[in-house]
């Protein structure tokens, strides 16, 4: 199929681009395109309004803040890959960034547009949950943070209101003590996974943090998983996927299982 009709627009300027989007209820930001495109030509989304912020320098631009970094949200997969951007996580992130689908797309997919974009099976939603990252998002009335942990909302739904864009993302610093740990199942790769865990053991700054990724909805986060990270036992980890609501015995619930116990098996 091909894509609906709709109006183009290419700012020059983060200003105007949020001037456009306030304007117009039905409009879409285009970024790498590589979610949006898709759903353009099977038409499950036909916006008025198509805003093109590749142009814009600004939001390509990072930061380092001392005990955090600030990645722009047009910030692509292959720049975090290949370490062309400052790195918070000692080598997580080009890790995960590597396995996100294929060079093709990494080189043009954007941190910013899939988290936006919101697939719940997408590794940066269920990653920058992990890391505790907070987006930064910028609108007609200013400018505000958001949790990366309560983004998501749903399947393709987020916190972001009418009119807002994601301008950047402030992820902590790991520690020197800090290790990671993440398994995504899926049938071959460059696929969207089936599951995912991801786990995190920072020691020296008092974090033990799990998540549970691609559920039905927003990722399931596991603020204290010292038991879990400390016994890697069956117990523990059935009774974490049974709380991010999948029943025990179904096959949702034994390959997350499986996900998480990988996790923790990798953890450097």
């Amino acid at each position: 199929m091909k894509a609906p009709r709709f109006d183009y627009e290419r700012p020059t300027t983060l200003e105007s681009a949020l001037e456009l989007l306030g304007g117009n209820r039905d409009a879409r930001v285009l970024a790498g395109g590589q979610s949006l495109g898709p759903l353009l030509n099977f038409r499950m989304t036909q916006p008025d309004l198509l805003v093109d912020i590749s142009g814009l320098s600004e939001l390509a631009e990072t930061r380092d803040e001392g005990d955090a970094v600030v990645l722009g949200a047009r910030v692509t997969h292959s720049a975090i890959e290949d370490g062309r951007v400052p790195d918070p996580s000692r080598g997580f992130l080009a890790r995960i960034a590597r396995g996100i689908a294929y060079r093709a797309v990494r080189n043009r997919g954007t941190l910013g547009g899939s988290l936006a974009h919101a697939d719940p099976a997408a590794d940066w939603v269920t990653v920058m949950a992990l890391l505790d990252a907070s987006l930064i998002v910028r609108g007609a009335s200013g400018e505000r943070r958001l949790p990366a942990a309560s983004f998501v909302t749903g399947p393709l739904t987020t916190r972001l209101r009418t009119g807002e864009l994601i301008v950047g993302l402030r992820i902590p610093k790991l520690s020197s003590q800090a290790r990671t740990g993440y398994f995504k199942f899926n049938r071959k790769p460059g696929e969207f996974a089936d599951a995912i865990g991801a786990v995190i053991d920072d020691p020296q700054r008092g974090v033990r943090r799990a998540v549970i990724g691609a559920t039905e909805g927003a990722p399931f986060v596991i603020p204290d998983a010292a038991e879990l990270l400390r016994s890697g036992s069956e117990a523990p980890i059935s009774r974490a996927v049974t709380s991010a609501g999948f029943h025990a015995g179904t096959y949702e619930h034994r390959v997350h299982c499986a996900a998480i116990k990988r996790a923790v098996a990798r953890l450097q």
